[in-house]
């Protein structure tokens, strides 16, 4: 007997629709003692245009 179903078939039931994207923000402060530290954090947003307004604090 044949294999009935493929990798590829396997794949199309299993695929879910990615609604937007997933970047990572970095952001460089100063902290009490005068060192610089880096605050990272990862946001989804919908649409690419929405990154100037991102905003991430400690």
């Amino acid at each position: 007997m044949g294999k009935q179903r493929t990798f590829a078939d396997k794949m199309k039931k299993t695929a879910k629709v990615q609604t937007g994207y997933n970047v990572k923000v970095i952001k460089g402060y100063v902290n009490e003692s005068g060192n610089l530290r880096f605050l990272t954090r990862f946001v989804k947003v919908n649409d690419l245009n929405e990154l100037t307004n991102i905003d991430i604090n400690k």
